[in-house]
Order: structure tokens, then C-alpha cells, then sequence
């Protein structure tokens, strides 16, 4: 697919951006602890994150508001939450300062919708599991308890709270998404 670099709106480029802060995060903390501590690489990469989550909320709103929604922004805006939010977690098992199991489980149920909103797509039917509100809350969750795990020690003990609520209402908008497909598969059998 052709896109032209001339037309790319504002909502898009706001896309863009935190799909290319992503390696900039993840370098913060390959940085030697003698060039930049380790709490101030929690700052710094805790600011890149809440600036890239920041950007999610931006690229919506601008897209409605400038009546500049497309179907390519419609596809790059979750692989650019996809990427932000796998990576954070990597960082931040790799850190020791959340559950492993709720890395895989995020990290899993984004692939499985992301797959699932493919296939629904060839079939013609991407609306049956287009993002609901369920699943921007649990964006949220997930962005809350990343920004929360990256800031510092301290603020450990409830971003693992955060990332527990996020863990489980990634599994019930999986369900949810899975629902609206097994309904739509449903009408295809009749």
C-alpha cells in the first residue's frame, strides 16, 4: 500500500512518533550507569512514556476533532500502543519490578486481537471488533501502572496494583472482542 509522506495528517505523525520513541525508551536504560544514574534513567524514560501515551489520547481526539480519521491511522495507532506497551513491560520484568505472567498475559491477548481483528478484516466484518471501551480502559490501565513501575521504588507497590486491574481487564476485552467475533461467526453459519 502507497502512502503518500505528503499527505499524512497530524494524527498519523502523532502515531508515528511514539511508534519511533519506542527504541528511544528502551535505550534509556542501556545508557552506563556512570554517563546517566539509574534514577534518572527512571525519569527520563518514565517522561518519553507518559509524552508516547500522551501522544494515543492526542492522535484520537485530533483525528475526530479534525475530522482526519483513516483507515491507515485506524491500523498503525494499536500497532504503535502494541509496541510501546511490549516493550515497557520488557524493560520492566528485565528491571525485576513487575510479574512476569502479567507481561506474557498482555503480551499475548495484543497478538491474539491483533490477529483476530486481521482475520475479521479479510472477512469484511473489522467493525464487529473495532475498540470498545473496554479495551481504551484498559490502555489506560496498562499506561497508568507502566508510568507508575518506571518512575521509581517507590511507587512499585501500587503500580503492581495498577498492572493487576490492567491484567484483568486485558482478559475481559479479550473475551469481549472474542464474543463480538464468535457472534458475527455465528450469523456466517445461519
Amino acid at each position: 500500500m502507497y502512502i503518500n509522506m505528503y499527505k499524512i495528517t497530524l494524527p498519523t505523525l502523532l502515531t508515528w512518533i511514539r511508534i519511533i520513541l519506542v527504541p528511544f525508551f528502551v535505550a534509556v536504560f542501556y545508557i552506563p550507569d556512570f554517563i546517566i544514574t539509574m534514577p534518572n534513567k527512571d525519569l527520563i524514560a518514565t517522561i518519553i512514556f507518559v509524552f508516547a501515551a500522551f501522544t494515543d489520547y492526542l492522535d484520537g481526539y485530533l483525528a475526530r476533532k479534525l475530522n482526519q480519521e483513516s483507515s491507515f491511522g485506524a491500523f498503525l495507532d494499536p500497532v504503535a500502543d502494541k509496541a510501546l506497551v511490549a516493550a515497557a513491560l520488557v524493560v520492566l520484568v528485565n528491571l525485576d519490578r513487575t510479574f512476569i505472567f502479567a507481561a506474557i498475559i498482555i503480551i499475548v491477548r495484543e497478538i491474539a486481537i491483533s490477529a483476530l481483528r486481521e482475520w475479521m478484516a479479510q472477512l469484511g466484518e473489522v467493525r464487529s471488533v473495532a475498540v470498545a471501551y473496554i479495551g481504551k480502559l484498559k490502555t489506560a490501565l496498562q499506561f497508568l501502572a507502566i508510568s507508575l513501575l518506571l518512575f521509581n521504588y517507590h511507587t512499585n507497590f501500587i503500580g503492581n496494583i495498577f498492572m493487576l486491574l490492567a491484567v484483568i481487564f486485558t482478559v475481559i476485552s479479550m473475551f469481549y472482542y472474542l464474543e463480538q467475533a464468535k457472534q458475527y461467526l455465528k450469523k456466517l453459519n445461519k
